[in-house]
């Protein structure tokens, strides 16, 4: 087999990352580079967040080293700090928080040591927003700012005939319980709160189990939907949000730890919605929604989006890679 340009090195403990690296090595093909994609496979859950680190870490170490076995590639990027962690070869490191803003205390005693020498060494850091690194000053050699792509999923003129939505694949990191809460208080008769990303709910007056849906039936759902309702303990990237806003809908939603840049957005687009007071925002998106809110995101959205990206990675990512 000829040698591949760029080895992308992906943990796929997560359907996000999973997703986000092939969006990643699709760009890269797109500036004309030929790519690999090392991947970990699903891994199963450990019981602390130092260990499921260490075995994401391991689990890149061994993919990484398969990948350059195989397709000995000029270059190499690694998703997410973690898998950089343990890395065989030096390489980019495409990142979305590190272990200082996400690890505190002794959940990330030994991440945060080595992602420090990490960023150090990587010919490049890759960053999802401008605030991935946090508070931890930029490495000598800069940073290029990579987003995750996001585009409309279809035409926006859908009669939006569903109240709101919110996404729960993991409802404790998702704050589900707190969402439900706000939209009881807030809700009147024939108003529904859809659920996606779980198989079981209890049942709520006004809430419904929309399940675990393909990715092109879920961007259909946002796109018939007023509100996507948030409310994240922390958001390092938060994919949800933005297809949200790229769909049409209006983003409700709490402050939250980490870069998180759909809030920014939302903050810009409409104050009312972004507010600890879920029940009050909710109300002002559906009573009374501001004109022009979806395309006002979509100008606000224009950075992320597949072409801007593309831009990106093909005038700044892929010249310094191979260089």
């Amino acid at each position: 087999m000829p040698p591949v340009d760029v080895l992308v090195v992906s943990v796929d403990s997560t359907t996000g990352w999973t997703a986000a690296a092939r969006e990643l090595a699709g760009s890269l093909e797109r500036a004309g580079a030929s790519v690999a994609i090392a991947g970990t496979g699903t891994l199963p859950p450990v019981r602390t967040f130092m260990l499921t680190d260490l075995q994401e870490a391991r689990a890149a170490r061994r993919a990484g080293e398969r990948g350059v076995a195989e397709h000995d590639p000029r270059a190499l990027i690694y998703c997410s700090i973690t898998a950089a962690l343990l890395w065989p070869r030096p390489g980019a490191i495409w990142l979305d928080s590190l272990a200082a803003e996400n690890r505190p205390g002794r959940h990330g005693i030994w991440q945060r040591l080595v992602e420090q020498r990490r960023l150090k060494q990587a010919p490049l850091v890759l960053e999802m927003s401008p605030s991935a690194l946090g508070e931890v000053p930029p490495p000598a050699n800069g940073t290029v700012v990579v987003p995750v792509p996001v585009d409309p999923s279809g035409p926006l003129d859908e009669p939006r005939e569903i109240d709101a939505v919110t996404y729960a694949g993991n409802p404790e990191k998702k704050r589900l319980d707190y969402v439900l809460d706000a939209w009881e208080s807030a809700c009147r008769d024939g108003e529904t709160l859809l659920v996606a990303g779980l198989e079981r709910l209890d049942p709520r007056p006004g809430v419904e189990l929309a399940g675990r849906l393909a990715p092109g039936a879920y961007r259909a759902l946002l796109r018939r939907a007023r509100l996507f309702i948030a409310a994240p303990r922390r958001e390092d990237y938060g994919i949800a949000p933005l297809e949200a806003l790229a769909d049409g809908c209006q983003l409700v939603t709490t402050r939250a730890p980490g870069p998180y840049p759909a809030f920014e957005i939302a903050a810009r687009l409409d104050p009312r919605l972004t507010t600890d007071d879920l029940a009050s925002a909710i109300r002002a998106g559906l009573d009374d929604p501001l004109p022009g809110y979806a395309e006002r995101a979509a100008e606000l959205l224009e950075p992320f989006s597949r072409r801007a990206v593309d831009r990106t990675v093909r005038e700044r990512v892929l010249p310094r890679l191979l260089s």
